[in-house]
């Protein structure tokens, strides 16, 4: 930390995200006077006739802690608002083209081949019915948690927020009966980011290794231990966790989704090449595997960790939200692709539709052989994106902050990247059941992040002017029951499934 005059500069990496400082409590009681320091400008600047505050007033960005002064009087009585989006500061930001990339990789992965078995646990109809339904529910909550993001952001001058610090502010600004909650959010928000990011890195190990199995084993005509292809995998997995920044990931992303969608083209052939009836197909299926469809779907479309991750590190912020913005565009290309593919898929293959529908692809066939290939090698690509969440929570947020004076602060870094993926490469190995890990995560993690946690920042944030006979409050009240019982049934469940295979 360098001190200078009158203003403090902190170097911090990466610039994708809030590392946890200590916002101001914006819960200040009416009675109570702003304090006659620095931090008076954060609650709506210094009082009428108090002295001029002595220090600058620090808002965060995700590059450095950059200086504000406080507002005078002629600007407060002038009306100035703080726009967070002029104050952001960013060593290496993506541009739209290159978030909207990074948001269809982070979303296009093992969820969407997973479709046509989550079809499986619906039906036909509730299926397809049931997808549109999450999939605009889950945008719509997205869309909540980056507007009351902005909203925190504008009235504590700060350029950004991360998710955890936008739960807590929110809670000491809410109800008064809900303010106790602000001191465990923070942990409570970290747990499942890296939980449900952890998840779906274990996943896309499973993922992987099946359809490399699958490949090899046709190749050589050998049957092989799935753990082998597993750890062949950890070195590669590894090197490409070493990658320290979102940017240069863009074109290994890019290259990802290319190659995507020849795997899409490939998986079309197959399912349109001879399509059943579709009378002989169950439209409705009982209600007890109903929490399995939801867990999938949910951590098929969701993926709220990297959606606030790149709307933090994006050079123009105010075209992510919109009815045309960065997210709309992604999102209705996201769901309609799981919508396509979960329907026609489930009418291909039925009841025999498998975890991924890669692995229903005739194993002789050299398309199905490149088309397994060519997922494998984007998902493995995708395995980087995906980490840089609990990298940013575990390390750049805790575990940096005590080793600043450290001269081998690099070097512990990339310790703490091989550790993660020898976590992840452990737990794949121990559990590897590619569906009821999908479903688990799913229901218990973005069921949390995706629905009931935003729901409940828009009630703070909102409170108490939560409009006319309240239906602001009805409308999240709705939102944070539903995602309550996917959570509690589709981990049970999940859960239930996993204990069984064993027995």
């Amino acid at each position: 930390m360098e001190r200078g005059k009158g203003s403090y500069t902190l170097e911090m990496k990466p610039p994708a995200t809030l590392p946890y400082t200590s916002p101001p409590h914006l819960g200040l009681p009416q009675h109570a006077s702003p304090p006659h320091n620095g931090t008076a400008a954060l609650n709506g600047g210094p009082r009428k006739g108090a002295p001029p505050d002595s220090v600058s007033v620090f808002t965060v960005s995700s590059a450095a802690l950059i200086p504000v002064e406080p507002a005078g009087e002629n600007e407060m009585s002038s009306g100035d608002v703080y726009d967070p989006y002029d104050h952001r500061e960013m060593d290496h930001p993506t541009n739209n083209f290159e978030t909207w990339v990074h948001m269809l990789k982070g979303s296009l992965g093992t969820g969407v081949l997973a479709m046509p078995h989550a079809f499986n646990n619906a039906g036909l109809i509730v299926g397809l019915i049931g997808t549109i339904c999450i999939g605009s529910v889950c945008t719509y909550c997205l869309h909540v948690l980056l507007r009351c993001q902005y909203e925190l952001c504008r009235r504590a001058r700060l350029p950004v927020l991360n998710y955890p610090d936008t739960m807590r502010m929110a809670l000491e600004t809410g109800p008064t009966r809900l303010r106790f909650l602000a001191r465990y959010s923070v942990p409570i928000v970290d747990t499942f980011l890296v939980t449900y990011q952890l998840g779906i890195c274990c996943v896309y190990i499973m993922f992987v290794a099946e359809n490399l199995k699958q490949v090899v084993d046709a190749w050589t005509h050998t049957e092989t231990r799935l753990s082998y292809y597993m750890l062949a995998l950890l070195l590669p997995l590894i090197l490409l966790n070493y990658i320290r920044n979102l940017k240069y990931l863009a074109p290994l992303s890019t290259l990802a989704n290319a190659i995507t969608f020849v795997g899409f083209g490939i998986i079309l052939y197959y399912v349109f090449s001879a399509l059943p009836d579709v009378s002989e197909l169950p439209y409705v299926r009982p209600f007890g595997s109903l929490p399995l469809f939801i867990g999938t779907t949910l951590f098929a479309l969701e993926a709220v960790g990297v959606v606030v991750a790149l709307e933090n590190n994006m050079k123009t912020p105010r075209s992510f939200p919109g009815y045309t913005g960065v997210l709309n565009r992604s999102m209705v290309v996201i769901v309609s692709l799981y919508a396509f593919i979960g329907f026609f898929g489930f009418i291909r293959y039925g009841e025999l539709s498998q975890p991924s529908i890669t692995l229903n692809l005739p194993n002789g066939d050299i398309p199905a052989q490149i088309c397994k290939l060519v997922f494998a090698i984007a998902i493995f690509i995708t395995y980087a994106l995906q980490c840089y969440v609990p990298l940013d929570v575990l390390w750049e947020q805790r575990l940096k902050k005590r080793m600043e004076k450290n001269s081998h602060l690099l070097l512990w870094e990339y310790v703490v990247r091989t550790v993660l993926v020898l976590f992840t490469f452990g737990v794949a190995i121990a559990v590897p059941k590619l569906d009821l890990f999908i479903s688990l995560f799913g229901a218990l993690c973005l069921a949390a992040l995706g629905l009931v946690f935003p729901a409940l920042i828009d009630i703070c944030v909102t409170w108490p002017n939560t409009g006319r006979y309240h239906w602001i409050a009805v409308r999240d009240v709705l939102i944070f029951v539903f995602g309550l019982c996917a959570l509690a049934i589709g981990s049970y469940t999940a859960l239930r499934d996993i204990i069984l295979s064993f027995v």
